[in-house]
């Protein structure tokens, strides 16, 4: 079994991490600290059979992030939280949540429930194997050829890109990769021209919070996503600029450096590297549009390939 463990407390992830290890439960593959760094395409390509998630987070909650994922996500969740109130948990059912763990975590109450639905999940899967295997008697062979892997997500190809770029532990990488998400999902709604860096950060912010907070509190997370993707595209520069110093035939470098960047800049930084300008460009102004689009594009691409 693949599990994937949401909650914005480090010891309780720990916790039942050690848990699902020790009884020889299956294997976590994933964890994440708030529900808006949730992707249903992530929990898909990653085989997650079990998802438990905490109910109260301070970005989005568990019952917004099941929402999110509930047409997509076809594996079993778990609610954990300390909060017993009778509608909360009957929003959580009628989502399609299979079990409630309450807090303090009860490692015996934990194992007994994960036992339980892992050998449901078990008997669900052997019975879609039987159904396919009978069905697969009255359908003409299909050559092995003719099928193909799955591609990966857009958030998945982001990823990778993020990583090359150097920045994919940097804070902004989520506020990147929630804007491919929007992007994609514009695209396939038939709008083909990127929205303005002003709509785009909006509708990251509506989509991680809906309307959980206040205008004023929207704002500013607005602002400091702005600011946070800033950083990141600044770390990227000088990632890609430090390569060149190296090695001016860098792959990397010469693939990169002119798509997401002006060369104007990708120069500036060079030589500020190699200590022969004295021009600081952390507060030069980066195109942060074209670096989305060429993000964007890139990944897209990746996606297809």
């Amino acid at each position: 079994m693949n599990f994937f463990i949401v909650d914005d407390s480090a010891p309780i992830r720990a916790m039942l991490a050690n848990i699902i290890e020790d009884e020889d439960l299956g294997t976590v593959v994933g964890e994440a600290e708030d529900g808006s760094e949730v992707y249903a395409d992530e929990l898909v390509a990653k085989a997650i059979d079990i998802l438990l998630i905490d109910l109260l987070m301070p970005n989005r909650d568990g019952i917004e992030t099941v929402r999110e994922i509930a047409s997509s996500f076809k594996g079993k969740i778990l609610m954990i939280s300390q909060v017993e109130t009778k509608d909360l948990i009957g929003e959580a059912y009628c989502l399609g949540v299979e079990h409630y763990i309450t807090k303090p975590i009860n490692r015996l109450e934990v194992v007994s429930i994960l036992k339980k639905v892992s050998e449901h999940l078990l008997l669900e899967k052997s019975i879609q194997e039987i159904q396919k295997s009978l069905s697969g008697l009255h359908q003409i062979p299909v050559s092995s050829a003719s099928y193909k892997s799955a591609p990966p997500s857009i958030v998945a190809s982001g990823k990778s890109l993020l990583l090359e770029l150097g920045i994919i532990g940097e804070s902004g990488n989520k506020d990147l990769l929630d804007i491919l998400s929007v992007i994609y999902e514009l695209e396939k709604a038939g709008v083909r021209e990127t929205p303005s860096l002003k709509d785009l950060y909006e509708r990251v912010v509506e989509k991680r919070f809906g309307n959980a907070s206040s205008t004023v509190d929207l704002k500013k997370e607005i602002k400091a996503g702005e600011q946070r993707i800033r950083r990141a595209i600044q770390q990227a520069l000088c990632h890609i600029a430090s390569l060149g110093l190296t090695d001016y035939a860098n792959p990397k470098f010469e693939n990169y450096a002119s798509k997401f960047f002006d060369y104007s800049q990708v120069r500036m930084k060079m030589l500020e590297l190699d200590g022969k300008s004295n021009c600081n460009t952390a507060h030069s102004r980066i195109n942060i549009k074209k670096f989305i689009q060429a993000l964007y594009m890139e990944a897209k691409q990746a996606q297809n390939s």
